[in-house]
Formats: structure tokens, sequence, C-alpha cells
């Protein structure tokens, strides 16, 4: 439109003049790199971002309904652990749940450096970075189908007892959690920000917070499963 021509015509006078000279700062905070030329001569123009607050705002409550859900289980583990003492019948942890949590650590190291692969623009060693977090992910989720084929060769169903049920509860409820979570990360690592509604940095901050979260969920279920034994 001619009136929003003169209007960003008017603003770049203004910068200019504040500036003194320099040119006008980019708009772009996606981290893709590179200009759009202004958008002059009836380019496409950029799409309205979003406030990076209500997607903060959603994953905190989101989290803090996942932490409830579990709180409840945990009170009904502990529960039935104080009021079975004499009758409670311990599971042996698999082995390869402590690889697990070696796996699922070392994916919150890899995302915190894609994350800083971000803040100095370079969008090939994020991506780089953000696929190996994804992949560690996966490893983590078929590290637990592992667990559970080994409880199950050794007859520990889920039925089998008490501390088996709560074991393929948390453990399986986590994992479906975790499942979302890498959902979350396939959708920043392949996504096209460019026409996005939100940028690659607000993205990745909000996935990573619910990924440390989930990392710190299941350090505490280990620990829960491990002590309450």
């Amino acid at each position: 439109m001619p009136g929003t021509s003169v209007i960003d015509d008017i603003e770049l006078i203004i910068e200019d003049i504040r500036g003194g000279g320099g040119k006008p700062p980019s708009r772009r905070d996606d981290g893709d790199g590179g200009g759009d030329g202004g958008n002059t001569g009836g380019g496409k123009p950029e799409p309205r971002r979003s406030s990076p607050k209500k997607y903060s705002t959603a994953i905190a409550l989101a989290m803090l309904s996942i932490l409830m859900f579990f709180m409840v289980l945990t009170a009904a583990f502990v529960a039935l652990r104080i009021n079975n003492l004499h009758t409670w019948l311990a599971i042996r942890l698999p082995w390869i749940l402590w690889v697990n949590t070696a796996v699922l650590l070392a994916s919150s190291a890899t995302l915190e450096l894609a994350r800083r692969k971000l803040q100095v623009n370079s969008v090939r060693g994020f991506k780089q970075m953000w696929a190996l977090t994804t992949i560690l992910g996966m490893i983590f989720l078929s590290g637990q189908v592992i667990a559970w084929r080994h409880l199950a060769a050794e007859g520990v169903y889920m039925t089998s007892r008490l501390s088996s049920s709560f074991f393929y509860v948390f453990t399986a409820l986590h994992a479906a959690h975790l499942f979302g979570g890498i959902c979350a990360l396939l959708y920043v690592g392949l996504r096209n920000f460019e026409a996005a509604h939100v940028s690659r940095w607000v993205a990745a901050e909000v996935t990573s917070y619910y990924w440390h979260f989930m990392d710190g969920l299941w350090l505490f279920l280990l620990a829960l499963l491990y002590f309450g034994q």
C-alpha cells in the first residue's frame, strides 16, 4: 500500500538521523542470516511475529500439569510402599537404565551447545547439534524398550507385583512425554522459520525448557525407583 511505503520511508529516515547515517537494523530475528532487501518491489511481506511470552507461559503450564500428575503417582507409590513393608517384592533395575540416563544427560548438553551456536548466528552448527540431541533422545527411548524387554525376559511384567507395576507406569509415561519432546525437536530442526509466526530462537528456547524438564523428571523417577525398592 502507498501509505505503508511512506510510513516505512519515514521510519528509515528517523533511524538514519538517530544512528548518524548507519544502515537500519535488520528485522529478521530467526538466525537464518541474510536480509530480504526490505521487501521492496511488491515482495512477500514478513510474517507478524507472535509474542515469546505466550509460548513460555504455555510450556510452563504444561510442565506444571505434568509435574502435578507425576507427584500424584509418587504419593501413591510412597503410600503403598509404606503400607506393604512386609509384602513388598522389589525388582532389580535393568543396567541399561544407567546408560539411558547418561544418554539423556548428554542430550541436554548438546541442546545447550545448539543454542549457543544459534546465539552466534551459526545456523548450520545449530542444526547439527540439534539433530544430535534428537538422535540421543531416540536412543534413550530405544534403551527404555530394552529395559522393558529385559524385565519381561525375567518374567517380571506389569501385573507381577506392585513394584513392577509402578516401574512400568513411571517409565512408560515418562517415555510418552519425552516422545512429545522429540516431536518438538524435529519441528524446530526441520521448520522453515522464514514464514513462521515464531522465530527460531524462541522455538529453540521454549523446547529447551521442556527437554531439560523431562531430563530432571527422569532423574527424580530413577532415584525414586532405586531407593524405593
